[in-house]
């Protein structure tokens, strides 16, 4: 089936009962991402909530019905309603994404998730990071907002993020090939391992499943990725990642189904 982004995939499709709870919610696609910025809450948010630590587990869920159901387990309120801190689902960068992706989609807005970095949590670093895009019929292009940070605005406008503000995985691995970017200044904030070129080809992939309709979690690993995080692909494998680079830029859904469909890049059923 051709990739459709205005409509939910495995990972955005809530549950038939949960339905409902989504009907008051606007129309506007940055009303929809702002609604969503009251539903989840990052772990590095948490520390003054004294949640129980199994409430952590939260930030492993995947697909939205799950999240919904986390969400409406702690407080029944429809989606529209914002919870305080404690009462939202902990989630990470992924979650915002993931959760207002599936919101959009389902009024019918074509929106996709992106896996890549942010250049405004950590001067000098780009920070491994999830977002969203959606569809401006308006203005005939993506669109690219921040639902974790809407209103907080570390940039001028988080609902409309400027080139450059976000780079996807491929994009930072473009950068990387022309010697444009220090690959070690790309990462996980609160790691010591999960930095340099290796992160980078890892959010290549991860973005080339997300515009494949497939949002992984953060660290979903699979193929030669663990392999390439050892340090242990070569340049056949920097060669790939070209491709998968280029294809993610093409905005081509049918070149990114065919690449992703490959054994190498497609997401296996343990994650699925």
């Amino acid at each position: 089936m051709p990739i459709d982004y205005a409509r939910p995939g495995i990972f955005t499709t809530l549950d038939a009962d949960q339905l409902p709870l989504a009907e008051a919610l606007p129309s506007d696609p940055v009303e929809i991402c702002r609604a969503v910025r009251g539903l989840v809450v990052h772990p590095g948010e948490t520390a003054m909530l004294e949640l129980p630590e199994d409430r952590m587990a939260e930030k492993n869920l995947r697909p939205a019905s799950a999240i919904v159901r986390a969400l409406t387990r702690l407080d029944p309120a429809p989606l529209d309603v914002p919870r305080p801190p404690h009462l939202r689902v902990v989630g990470t960068c992924r979650h915002f994404a993931a959760l207002s992706v599936a919101l959009l989609r389902l009024r019918g807005i074509q929106a996709r998730a992106r896996a890549g970095f942010s250049t405004y949590f950590a001067p000098g670093k780009s920070v491994d990071h999830w977002i969203t895009e959606y569809r401006s019929a308006g203005e005939g292009r993506w669109v690219r907002i921040d639902s974790q940070i809407i209103d907080e605005h570390p940039v001028a406008r988080p609902e409309d993020l400027a080139p450059g503000e976000f780079l996807t995985g491929g994009e930072a691995w473009s950068l990387y090939r022309k010697g444009a970017v220090d690959p070690d200044t790309f990462g996980v904030l609160g790691t010591t391992h999960a930095w340099g070129v290796a992160e980078i080809r890892g959010n290549a992939i991860r973005d080339l499943a997300a515009l494949a309709t497939m949002e992984t979690l953060p660290w979903d690993e699979w193929g030669r990725m663990t392999a390439s995080y050892e340090g242990k692909t070569g340049p056949d494998y920097d060669l790939l990642i070209d491709e998968v680079a280029a294809v993610c830029a093409a905005d081509a859904p049918d070149a990114v189904d065919r690449l992703y469909r490959s054994a190498e890049l497609q997401v296996p059923d343990g994650i699925r």
